[in-house]
C-alpha cells in the first residue's frame, strides 16, 4: 500500500501499473532481441506483434494470482491473452515466445532495478533544489550575525548564511553520494537459473539492458546481487539523517527561549489544540520522524545481503516494504524541507540579542589571545580571562545584575588591556575577518 504522505511522482514509481509496464517492456524488448539473434523460431514479424498486442490489467493478474500464487506466471498469462486474441485455435500462437528462456528474477530484478534508477533521479532534483534554496539563503544572509553554539553553550560570533552555506555543501554531498549510487543500481540481469545463460543468449541481456538504460550485471546467479540495495538503502539513510540533523537545528532555533528562526506559519494554521498561542515546528518534526524510518530501513538491505548459495527469496518479501517506503518517506520529507528551508522566518533582532545574552563572554577567546601579545604567558592570561568570566557567569546564573565582562576586564588591575584594545576585542565583527572565504567556496554551487 502506498503510504498517504507520498507525492504521486514516487508513488507512481512503485505502484503495480509502473512495475508491470516496466515487465511487458523488458518481455517485449527481450522477444525484439531473439528475433534480431535469430536462433529461435520467433519471427521479425511475430516481435511486432507481440510489441503492437502485449498488455496486461493489474486485476486480471491479481485475479490470476490468486490461483497460481506466482506474479510473474500470472502477469505471463494475463499479457499472453491480450498477444493471442483473435487468433485461431490451431493458429501459431506469438505468446509462446515471451519469457523464452528467462527465468522470474531476470524479470523482477532488472525491473527493480529500473524503478530504482527511476525513484533516484526524483531524489536528486529533491537535493539539487534543496541546496540552490540554501545558496540563495545563505547569501541573503551573509552578513546576519547570530551566535555559534557548541555543546549548545553559546561560543562566538558568527552569520546566519554560514548556516545555511554548511546546509548548501551537506545537500551537494548528498547529490553526489545519489548520483555515484545510481550507477550501483542501473543494472540488468536475464542470466537464467543460476546465471550461466543455459537457455539463452547474452545478447538478449545486452539488448534489453542497453534500451533500458542499464548496464548487465557482470555475474549474476539468477539474482543481482544485494550488496547493491544495500548501498541504496544506506545513502537514502545518510540523506535521510543530513536532512534530520537540519531539521533539528530549525527546531532547536525556534524554541521559546532562542527565538532566532521558525519554520513558516500559514494563515489559518493551528498549534496546540489545548494552548492556542503556540506555534510548534511540527513540520520540522515530522521530518525528524520519517528521517527515523528510512534510517531504520537501511538495516533490512543489510540483511538482505546474505542469501543461501546462489540465491533464495528471502530478500524478496522485505524490499516489496523498504524500497517503496524509504523512497516516498524520503522524497517527502526532501520536499517538506525544502520548504521549511525556503520559507524559514528569521529574527535578526533576536539573534542579537542572544548574542549579547551573557554580557560579552563569547569574547573570551579573542581577550585570551590579545594578554598573550602582551607578553604575559598563556596560564596567567586563562587565569585573568576565566577568573573574570566565571564571576560574569555566576551572576547570570543567578539572575543578578552585575557588570559586564568587558567592564570586569577594564576594572582587573592584572588585565594589561587598553580601552582601545578592549574596543577592538569586543566588536563581533572582529571574528568575521576571513569568513569571506568560506563564501568564496560557496560561490562554486552558484552555478
Amino acid at each position: 500500500m502506498i503510504p498517504r504522505y507520498s507525492r504521486p511522482e514516487m508513488a507512481r514509481i512503485w505502484e503495480l501499473e509502473n512495475k508491470f509496464d516496466i515487465w511487458r517492456e523488458i518481455e517485449v524488448l527481450a522477444c525484439e532481441a531473439q528475433a534480431e539473434l535469430g536462433e529461435i523460431g520467433i519471427t521479425a514479424e511475430e516481435a511486432a506483434h507481440i510489441r503492437t498486442t502485449a498488455a496486461f490489467e493489474v486485476e486480471r493478474v491479481d485475479e490470476i494470482e490468486r490461483t497460481t500464487n506466482h506474479d510473474v506466471i500470472a502477469f505471463l498469462t494475463n499479457m499472453a491473452e491480450h498477444i493471442d486474441a483473435g487468433l485461431g485455435e490451431d493458429d501459431p500462437k506469438p505468446s509462446r515466445w515471451v519469457h523464452y528462456g528467462m527465468t522470474s528474477s531476470d524479470l523482477g530484478d532488472t525491473a527493480l532495478c529500473y524503478q530504482m534508477t527511476q525513484a533516484v533521479d526524483l531524489l536528486i532534483a529533491d537535493v539539487r533544489r534543496i541546496g540552490e534554496v540554501c545558496v540563495r539563503r545563505a547569501f541573503e544572509t551573509r552578513e546576519m550575525l547570530c551566535v555559534g553554539r557548541t555543546h549548545g553553550i553559546h561560543a562566538e560570533p558568527m552569520t546566519m548564511g554560514m548556516k545555511f552555506g554548511r546546509w548548501a555543501w551537506a545537500a551537494k554531498r548528498a547529490e553526489e553520494r545519489l548520483e555515484r549510487t545510481r550507477e550501483i543500481v542501473a543494472v540488468g540481469a536475464i542470466s537464467g537459473a543460476v546465471g550461466s545463460y543455459s537457455n539463452i543468449d547474452p545478447f538478449v541481456e545486452e539488448y534489453v539492458c542497453e534500451r533500458l538504460g542499464l548496464t548487465p550485471e557482470p555475474l549474476s546467479t539468477q539474482v543481482i546481487p544485494r550488496d547493491r540495495h544495500a548501498q541504496l538503502l544506506a545513502v537514502l539513510a545518510t540523506v535521510a539523517a543530513t536532512a534530520e540533523e537540519i531539521a533539528t537545528e530549525v527546531r532547536a532555533l525556534q524554541k521559546s527561549d532562542t527565538l532566532e528562526a521558525e519554520e513558516p506559519f500559514a494563515k489559518g494554521q493551528t498549534g496546540s489544540s489545548a494552548m492556542p498561542h503556540k506555534r510548534n515546528p511540527i513540520t520540522a518534526e515530522r521530518v525528524c520522524g520519517l528521517a527515523r524510518v528510512v534510517k531504520a530501513n537501511a538495516q533490512v538491505g543489510f540483511d538482505n545481503v546474505a542469501l543461501w548459495h546462489e540465491r533464495d527469496i528471502s530478500h524478496s518479501s522485505a524490499e516489496r516494504v523498504v524500497l517503496a517506503d524509504s523512497t516516498i518517506a524520503l522524497d517527502y520529507l526532501l520536499g517538506k524541507l525544502e520548504w521549511i528551508l525556503d520559507g524559514l522566518v528569521l529574527y535578526p533582532e533576536r539573534m542579537r540579542a542572544n548574542l549579547d545574552a551573557t554580557r560579552g563572554l563569547i569574547y573570551s577567546s579573542r581577550v585570551l589571545l590579545a594578554l598573550v601579545d602582551t607578553g604575559i604567558t598563556r596560564e596567567a592570561a586563562y587565569a585573568i580571562v576565566q577568573r573574570n568570566a566565571m564571576a560574569v557567569w555566576d551572576d547570570i546564573q543567578q539572575a543578578r545584575d552585575g557588570e559586564d565582562y568587558r567592564t570586569r576586564l577594564a576594572a582587573d588591575p592584572e588585565c594589561p588591556l587598553a580601552e582601545a584594545e578592549l574596543d577592538e576585542i569586543f566588536d563581533p565583527r572582529a571574528f568575521l575577518a576571513r569568513v569571506d572565504v568560506v563564501f568564496d567556496r560557496l560561490e562554486a554551487l552558484r552555478a
